[in-house]
């Protein structure tokens, strides 16, 4: 239980992170609106063309007679929205990582830098290319994950009580296990620590991990909340990756006074 309380205060730590450094939050914004116009108009157009799809699947409910053909394909098209909704929420934070890696990698680089008790950040010593290449194919093999999980708990959904009380808390979790996972790939990818040893590291620690991401998934259910948390959050998973490697860490705010009195000096 103790790690599951640090796991919060890490994302809390992050969020006031970038409260400090205003420029960072600012440039940290544009890629979760980039993500956020996007999936807003992939569900506007399920929501409006849905019906459709679901109509021109099922040719054999044609013949149906009133009501159920209309029941049956109106409850596939709730299933459908309903699955697109999960994916948008599963996958979020995967596409805005990706469309914002330069921005995220800055970010977390200033973030290590500004706690680490030398004033250096590790470099991965790769070409941008490379690491682009790198964070998509980890991020699509994440996805995979999630979407696995999403399945078996969609199914297990209909099983009467279990489906309406477990399966909806065990969810909660294994979005914050896989949310972490991806912000956590931002600064464990620059010290070269490869998907299996990130996935390893933090399984060692599940209480911290989701401590730190299942309020993090539930707060990114609420329309827009997504992209304003998400600057603070890379910077908290920045500071949960150092102690899950056992860096030292000095306190930010610490660190800010610092600068400023010797910015003050003659």
């Amino acid at each position: 239980m103790r790690d599951l309380g640090a796991g919060f205060r890490y994302l809390v730590a992050g969020q006031r992170w970038v409260g400090r450094h205003g420029r960072q939050y600012g440039f940290g914004l544009l890629p979760g609106l980039i993500t956020l116009v996007l999936y807003v108009g992939a569900l506007v157009a399920l929501a409006v063309w849905g019906g459709d799809a679901v109509t021109w699947a099922t040719p054999f409910a044609d013949d149906w007679s009133s009501p159920w053909g209309g029941l049956f394909r109106g409850f596939l098209t709730v299933v459908l929205f309903a699955l697109g909704l999960l994916l948008s929420v599963l996958t979020f934070t995967a596409v805005t990582l990706l469309i914002g890696q330069p921005f995220y990698e800055s970010l977390s680089e200033t973030v290590d830098r500004d706690v680490s008790p030398d004033g250096t950040a590790p470099r991965s010593g790769l070409p941008l290319w490379r690491e682009l290449w790198i964070s998509a194919r980890d991020s699509l093999r994440i996805v995979v994950r999630a979407l696995l999980w999403a399945v078996l708990l969609f199914a297990l959904g209909f099983v009467p009580f279990l489906g309406q009380t477990v399966v909806p808390v065990i969810g909660f979790f294994v979005t914050g296990f896989f949310l972490t996972e991806e912000l956590t790939a931002v600064a464990l990818q620059r010290r070269n620590v490869d998907l299996r040893a990130r996935l390893t590291l933090l399984r060692s620690r599940k209480t911290l991990v989701w401590g730190f991401g299942t309020p993090l998934g539930l707060a990114f259910l609420v329309p827009f909340v997504a992209v304003f948390l998400m600057p603070g959050a890379v910077a908290g998973a920045t500071l949960m990756a150092r102690e899950l490697l056992g860096e030292e860490t000095r306190d930010g705010e610490a660190a800010d006074d610092d600068r400023e009195e010797a910015a003050a000096r003659p």
